[in-house]
């Protein structure tokens, strides 16, 4: 047997053995963490998961044990530092539970978690009421929720009532569905859209479990980051984003071939229109394959000009407006904050964005250059896809922790340990600075975690782990040719 068999033999061995008191406290943290998030949703209401409206008999449920604000603040900062450790102790770790038991559990929790009050921030209002929008004949791309104040679900929207929606229009059809169904309770519209969250999280789990068939490495470490990932759990299972959605059409899309892979990549950009970035990895892999690339990129190009058109010119107006925009925990924050001590006020918008696209192109780059060996002759969709995504989180401008998840997802695909140690540094970072994401509800003791946290601390961590990142890609090649070069026999 050669020794580049031997080695792939060895990379696709089960991991097995005895656990190690390491290992045991790494899954133990995690699954802490797990249960910390349940026990959020279950304890409400509190301040920060509040009572959604709605008859008691409807769904969400919770044990309505009302505690205080201060307490679901110190649990959800507990389940981001056990998770994020956890996680990153288990990735590296050689002992592991079989993935099947990982994938059971993360499904079972995500189903769990459908049945509870969405906790983390308070999005899920926001989707309510574009689809009560849609359900009342007023267009949610164009009429904000505070001109129906009165509205049951309308009038429930919080810091966000006076913005249009900001999603695609499949993202849109689907919060109509929920509203149909929910009609003026916003605790069952709320509930609905928590059915597809959960069903869009465990279908997603089932893709990247049966992509990875065959290959019993990459399927524990793809059930530890998506089903198991006490982060993703965190922010797309309690925080019932629609990120979930488009994430699963990107998944799916890239499980199969021809014009169904188009189909989806097209509905997954009708979702969140940012999810298009991995469209490029399909279009590498299929760079010297133009018939299939034409079928492929004809065929989500056509799904996405449909699916926009029906929607009408102007739903891309708020998209527009939010790509301007510098989220407080961003590295572009500083660089916002020392234009304006230099130059004088302004947002400088422009030059963050030029900025912002540099930095992307050159990230791109040094990620592509340093894809993990033997991805050249195997499936490079979802590596190039995972490479685009993740310098498009590090480069951007406006970034929420729950974006990540894309990121996640693809690299469950790819089999990238260095990169997933960079991934879960930085979405545990941020999501320690969107404590709590509830602007509206943080209790006035609680100023500092916005002025010190968000604004300060996390944005120079972010800064920091962004250089160590350049550096590494930069460097990567180089390692890889040496690695290959002393594993050649030797004459």
């Amino acid at each position: 047997m050669s020794l580049e068999a031997s080695v792939g033999d060895k990379r696709r061995s089960p991991v097995g053995g005895m656990p190690r008191r390491l290992d045991i406290a790494a899954f133990g943290a995690m699954g802490l963490s797990v249960a910390v998030t349940v026990l959020i949703g279950l304890l409400g209401p509190s301040a920060m998961v509040p009572r959604l409206p709605g008859p008691s008999w409807q769904p969400p449920y919770s044990l309505d044990v009302p505690v205080s604000a201060h307490l679901v603040i110190a649990m959800g900062a507990a389940a981001i530092v056990l998770g994020g450790l956890g996680l990153a102790a288990a990735l590296r770790s050689r002992w592991r539970p079989e993935a099947r038991w990982l994938l059971m559990a993360g499904c079972a929790t995500a189903g769990l978690l459908a049945f509870l009050p969405p906790s983390g921030s308070a999005d899920h209002l926001n989707y309510a009421a574009y689809g009560r929008l849609v359900t009342l004949g007023q267009d949610p791309y164009a009429i904000t929720p505070a001109l129906l104040p009165h509205d049951p679900v309308t009038g429930a929207v919080e810091e966000w009532a006076e913005v249009t929606s900001v999603y695609g229009p499949v993202a849109t059809a689907v919060q109509a569905l929920a509203s149909l169904v929910g009609g003026d309770s916003v605790r069952l519209t709320v509930f609905v859209m928590a059915v597809v969250n959960a069903a869009a999280f465990i279908g997603t789990a089932l893709l990247l479990h049966r992509f990875a068939r065959g290959d019993e490495e990459l399927r524990g470490r793809a059930a530890l980051l998506w089903a198991a990932n006490p982060l993703m759990i965190y922010h797309l299972g309690a925080g019932m984003h629609i990120d979930t959605l488009a994430i699963a059409c990107m998944v799916a899309a890239l499980t199969v071939r021809g014009a169904a892979s188009g189909l989806l990549l097209g509905v997954g950009i009708g979702v969140k229109l940012n999810a298009g970035l991995v469209a490029l990895g399909p279009a590498w892999e299929l760079r010297r394959s133009p018939g299939r690339l034409a079928v492929v990129a004809g065929t989500a190009t056509a799904t996405v000009v449909a699916i926009y058109a029906l929607a009408g010119p102007h739903v891309l107006d708020q998209v527009s407006a939010a790509s301007k925009k510098v989220s407080l925990a961003t590295p572009w924050q500083l660089v916002k904050v020392g234009f304006q001590s230099l130059f004088g006020p302004g947002a400088y918008s422009a030059w963050i964005q030029i900025g912002s696209l540099l930095l992307m192109v050159c990230l791109a780059w040094l990620l592509l250059r340093a894809l993990p060996a033997g991805t050249a002759s195997g499936d490079t969709a979802p590596a190039v896809a995972a490479a685009m995504v993740v310098a498009w989180l590090f480069a951007a401008p406006y970034a929420l922790p729950w974006y990540d998840g894309l990121a996640f997802a693809l690299l469950a695909m790819a089999s990238w340990p260095a990169l997933e140690g960079f991934m879960v540094a930085r979405v545990a970072v941020l999501s320690l600075g969107y404590l709590p994401a509830r602007e509206a509800l943080r209790p006035e003791d609680l100023l500092w975690m916005k002025t010190l946290l968000r604004e300060q601390v996390v944005p120079w961590t972010l800064l920091a782990l962004t250089i160590v990142l350049v550096c590494w890609a930069a460097r990567a090649p180089g390692r890889a040719r040496r690695r290959r070069a002393s594993a050649a026999p030797r004459p």
